[in-house]
């Protein structure tokens, strides 16, 4: 009897979609979405801006609609912009806080330093001054902040080790502020500018003649002084050349500093960049033209267009730049400590982040690749001929994949050890095994899924049991009774998830944070996720239910909560969600291939279908197959075949915005193995008693065991093959022992 399983592929992160190599349904879909850790907006979010600004790690975009818009690093709530987000004429960034200026006069600031916070990088920077009034500019340092107000007075606040925050008398006659690192800068009306603060490099030495001055920045430890010919004048920190500015030094129109590096727009629109290039900062995108508004941060550079669309570029380690690639066309999303994965629907990986172990070097050639999973600063890709390509820290061997490297239907990263699953449905584990993560339970078979914790790791059994093993502290390896019925698993840093077959959650391990108290109602799910302390859950209507620690927003899905076919965390903090508002991909055969011959009797039937959530399966002997059942994997579980016998087998896949068939495909199964009784793909004890009543009662024997072919049940050959008597029982005894 067939018993319908669900099952989803899961390691480090859930990931619910795995992609054929073919055209993308439609342009602008399977964008990536971000939040928590690390914020990631579609392109739709980053048009129509206004202006713009660059912190440590994180970007913000002033919208024409007086809204603010913040991607990147959310280590710290910087780009969580507080309600009501509008009514907003100007931005600024500090390293780990934000500030934004309401048309009223007052500022908005967020991130790290609140009110009442203490220790690096906690020093009172979003905590604005009494009154919260008459502010006309604001500007933001390394950890401290800065306003104008209408009176020319400046307002500085945060970190004051260096004296950054105290602004020299007399403290009138001010038309612009700047933040350096440590150092502060104020435009006086009669263009002098005046600095205050840490002065180890003579940042706050300004060359004489003191004048004419039009603008000022800070940034990192230089400072750049825009003058009203056009040219930029430089001083302070220059070990990186970034008080170098490049000749012809004229028709500058704005200037930025970063960090180590410094940016002057000119009157032309383009952009000239000098200083450090470690992370590409220097190097403005092609065309170089059109730009009307420049901004520099730490190791990263925005550049707004006159048409309000925005250009980034430079360090991206945690998608500052936003995705690096166009934010369309991804089937895979998965997230690592400090990096990030997807792939495309042609079979090439895009990743990125910190990239200090070649975590974001993707060995040649990218193609081809089915699907993705990430340790900590590991990868691990999938290619569709079933082997996997793995990269990154290799400290504990997790990089190397054992041999035969063939065969595999799905791939799961832990911290420091990696999972693959087999299409005979054992599991091969490899890296770390401090904790024995590795050492997969016996029996290791019927597994149609795997994944892999920070340092524990759970299989998915064809009976929708889960077997646990590894590091177990917090429980994340006591599945909760009654261990059955389910048809996915996931693992987290400390604690698991599984999910039932009616769509329910089931969550173990530790739950400091609530992150095992699944919210109601507890239904409808089609695939789970977790974080460090956070679970995630999607829905059958496209929409995505967080749970557990939210301290960095992880549990804040951003609007609008819908269209979503794939959710995914990391042990960290860091959430991605996958975008598609239009039907699946066609569904294609991973395991058995289309036309295969001599396949096992003994198969279940695995695919893939980029974009899809819920998938209907048909098999059987006839062309086309009947319908079998329906699943929220991509995994079907067959019964033991017969031999020498051609199977037809279709997908079709589905998702909130429609549905997509696949091909009628085919196999056919190997010739019956001599002494295999009881047809079941293998010639063992097992096959005694079948033997024994195929001597004794043929015609109850062949119901028994129905399609089975007769054997040639003359073992000892005494010319007595067509009706075998139990003569022949001692020799196939022997037969089976190896005699």
């Amino acid at each position: 009897m067939r018993r319908e399983i669900r099952t989803v592929v899961c390691g480090l992160v859930l990931v619910v979609l795995l992609a054929p190599s073919m055209a993308l349904a439609q342009v602008g879909q399977g964008l990536i979405v971000g939040w928590g850790g690390q914020v990631l907006v579609p392109p739709s979010a980053l048009t129509d801006l206004v202006a713009v600004a660059g912190g440590g790690a994180h970007s913000l975009g002033l919208k024409s609609d007086g809204s603010i818009v913040a991607w990147g690093w959310n280590n710290c709530g910087q780009c969580d912009v507080p309600s009501p987000n509008e009514g907003f004429v100007a931005v600024a960034a500090g390293h780990f806080h934000s500030l934004g200026l309401k048309s009223d006069g007052s500022v908005v600031a967020w991130g790290a330093g609140g009110c009442g916070q203490s220790g690096d990088p906690h020093y009172g920077q979003s905590c604005v001054p009494s009154p919260n009034e008459g502010f006309v500019a604001v500007a933001a340092g390394h950890c401290h902040s800065l306003g104008l107000k209408s009176d020319g007075s400046i307002v500085a606040w945060g970190r004051n080790s260096r004296g950054q925050c105290n602004v020299p008398l007399p403290n009138t006659g001010f038309v612009a502020v700047a933040g350096g690192w440590e150092h502060s800068l104020g435009l006086k009306s009669d263009s002098s500018i005046v600095a205050w603060g840490w002065n180890s490099y003579g940042q706050c030495n300004v060359p004489a003649p003191n004048s004419d001055f039009i603008a000022v920045d800070g940034r990192g430890e230089q400072t750049l002084g825009l003058k009203s010919d056009g040219s930029i004048m430089a001083w302070g920190r220059n070990d990186f050349g970034q008080c170098d500015v490049p000749a012809p030094n004229e028709g500058f129109v704005a200037v930025a500093g970063g960090v180590y590096h410094g940016l002057g727009l000119k009157s032309d629109g383009s952009i000239v960049a000098w200083g450090w290039n470690a992370w590409g900062q220097c190097n403005v995108p092609a065309p170089n033209e059109d730009f009307a508004v420049v901004a520099a941060a730490y190791g990263h550079n925005l550049g707004l267009k006159s048409d309000g669309s925005i250009v980034a570029w430079g360090h991206n380690g945690r998608g500052q730049c936003s995705v690096p690639s166009a934010n369309e066309g991804f089937v895979v999303v998965a997230g690592g400590k400090d990096h990030t994965l997807g792939l495309k629907a042609d079979g090439s990986i895009v990743v990125w982040g910190y990239t200090e172990y070649g975590q974001c070097n993707v060995p040649s050639p990218n193609a081809d690749f089915v699907t993705v999973a990430v340790g900590d600063h590991h990868n691990l890709g999938m290619k569709s001929d079933g082997s996997i390509v793995a990269w990154g820290l290799n400290n504990y061997g997790q990089c190397n994949v054992p041999l035969p490297n063939t065969g595999f239907v799905a791939v799961a990263g832990g911290e420091t050890h990696s999972l693959g699953l087999k299409s005979n449905g054992s599991i091969v584990a490899w890296g770390n095994n401090n904790y024995s993560q590795c050492n997969v339970p016996l029996p290791n078979a019927g597994f149609v899924a795997a994944a892999a914790g920070w340092r524990h790791s759970l299989g998915l059994k064809s009976d929708g049991s889960i077997v646990a093993w590894g590091i177990n502290e917090n429980g994340q390896c006591n599945v909760p009774s009654p261990n059955a019925g389910f048809v996915a698993v996931a693992g987290g840093r400390v604690h698991s998830l599984g999910l039932k077959s009616e769509g329910s959650v089931v969550a173990w391990g530790n739950n400091s944070y609530g992150q095992c108290d699944v919210p109601s109602p507890n239904a409808d799910f089609v695939a789970v996720a977790v974080g460090q302390a956070h679970s995630l859950g999607l829905k059958s209507d496209g929409s995505i239910v967080a749970w557990g620690l939210n301290n960095l927003g992880q549990c804040n899905v951003p609007a609008p909560n819908e269209d979503f076919v794939a959710v995914a965390g990391d042990y960290y903090d860091d959430n991605l969600g996958l975008k598609a508002d239009v039907p699946p991909h066609t569904p294609w055969a991973r395991a058995p291939r289309d036309g295969a011959a001599d396949i096992h009797v003994l198969i279940d039937l695995f695919w893939d279908a980029g974009w899809g959530t819920t998938f209907d399966a048909y098999f059987g002997t006839t062309d086309p197959p009947p319908l079998v059942g329906s699943t929220v994997g991509r995994h079907w579980p067959l019964p033991t075949l017969r031999y020498d016998t051609t199977y037809y087998w279709q997908v079709i896949a589905h998702n909130p915005g429609g549905t997509t068939a696949g091909p009628v495909w085919s196999f056919h199964t190997a010739a019956k193995l001599a002494g295999d009784v009881n047809c079941d793909g293998y010639i063992n004890f097992a096959d005694i008693n079948p033997f024994v009543l195929y001597l004794s009662n043929y015609a109850v024997w062949l119901t028994t065991y129905e399609g089975c072919n007769p054997l040639n049940g003359d073992v000892n050959g005494d010319g007595d093959g067509a009706y075998p008597d139990f003569g022949d029982i001692n020799p196939f005894v022997a037969m089976l022992a190896g005699g």
